[in-house]
């Protein structure tokens, strides 16, 4: 029999378009263009969140506009796929986001003038973007020129806080997620042996992952090995484990618009007692922010805690970047909850405990966990094991 779809209710998204309205009014905006693609890390983020709408292949810019419903701006061959999946009813081909060299005879394709003309019913004068950093360079001319008197304002960081404090239809969403990315590490972990590949043991979790419904990835699976560890970030390549190694693989799998996140280490044979060392460093690190995100705590105050741990072992340097994030439509989004950030740690946040060590003196490794936060403290929603050695 198969398992009932998890997802997030139209209801919901309603809900959703009535905040960025409030946000509207506050800032005094005439209409918002949200833009989203097919960009594994943040692209989708914008349209799956607002409209549902998975984007592939051609970009998506969601116009938001005082008392209606958001209207799905995008190319000709989403247009289809867009009217029956999306949750909001106006779908428009957008000239700016149709492919040059293609035709499409069969298509209404309309300049964006022509477009926010009819659902602005006067010229904007105050514009939000979201996120401006992302839009190419031919969409944000066009926008320019479109309305050139107008006043333009980046509403990303007004607009992606509204997703920190999860519902719960979320909430049950992004368990699930955390389930595919716990059973996808158990298939990885169990694969790991020398003579392996990395490719091999990337592809024996994407296979569990994608029979338990995984549709695709904040990031790709990385599954990194001896040299290959040494840098944040690595590409899973052909390298074939050997004795002795350290494999660090990191999980990010993508349910119905909403991640989980999870990062392991594996020693394989006698990788060296300072390479235990540093593993048993990161898992109390981890556990110490654990036991401290409970609601009214300030993020940044709980991940110096990890930071202070991972110092007192000799690897102050190579926690390089910021060790807890929230985890939704973004794999890692706002909030940020490095030392810099003054955001508060509150009831049904997902936040992501990720202790890095990189550039060391050892092999590279990432201890990566999720929880979910409740009155009281927090759920783990990760069950893979933290010390593990074959």
């Amino acid at each position: 029999m198969q398992e009932e779809l998890i997802r997030i209710p139209r209801t919901e998204f309603t809900r959703r378009w009535e905040k960025v309205q409030m946000l509207m009014q506050e800032q005094n905006l005439d209409m918002i263009l949200a833009y989203s693609d097919d960009r594994a890390t943040y692209g989708n983020a914008y349209a799956r969140y607002y409209t549902d709408l998975q984007t592939h292949f051609e970009p998506v810019v969601i116009l938001f506009a005082s008392g209606i419903p958001p209207v799905i701006m995008t190319g000709p061959e989403t247009d289809g796929y867009a009217k029956e999946r999306a949750a909001v009813q106006e779908i428009r081909v957008l000239s700016e986001l149709a492919a040059e060299d293609e035709d499409y005879p069969f298509s209404r394709v309309e300049t964006l003038g022509q477009i926010v003309g009819e659902y602005v019913g006067k010229v904007p004068k105050r514009i939000g973007l979201a996120p401006k950093v992302l839009m190419g360079a031919e969409l944000y001319e066009a926008i320019l020129e479109t309305f050139p008197e107008a006043e333009f304002v980046d509403v990303d960081k007004l607009l992606a806080p509204l997703r920190g404090i999860k519902s719960q239809s979320e909430i049950k969403v992004i368990t699930k997620a955390y389930e595919i990315a716990n059973a996808g590490m158990r298939a990885a972990i169990e694969a790991v042996r020398p003579g392996v590949t990395e490719r091999e043991v990337a592809a024996e979790a994407e296979y569990v992952m994608r029979k338990m419904g995984c549709e695709g990835y904040g990031i790709d699976p990385i599954v990194a090995t001896g040299p290959n560890t040494y840098h944040v970030l690595a590409r899973t390549t052909s390298r074939v484990i050997e004795e002795n190694d350290v494999v660090v693989i990191t999980l990010a799998p993508r349910y119905e618009g909403y991640h989980g996140a999870l990062g392991r280490t594996i020693l394989v044979g006698e990788p060296g007692e300072k390479a235990e060392q540093a593993v048993k460093a990161m898992i109390k690190a981890q556990n110490l922010c654990a036991d401290n995100l409970i609601p009214g705590k300030a993020g940044s105050q709980v991940e110096a805690m990890g930071r202070q741990v991972m110092k007192e072992a000799g690897y102050e340097k190579n926690f390089m970047y910021s060790g807890l994030h929230s985890v939704g439509v973004i794999e890692f989004e706002p909030p940020i909850l490095g030392p810099s950030s003054n955001t508060i740690i509150q009831k049904d946040m997902v936040i992501s405990v990720d202790i890095p060590l990189f550039e060391a003196d050892v092999q590279g490794m990432r201890m990566e966990d999720g929880y979910l936060i409740t009155e009281t403290g927090c759920r783990r929603l990760t069950d893979c094991p933290q010390w593990i050695k074959k």
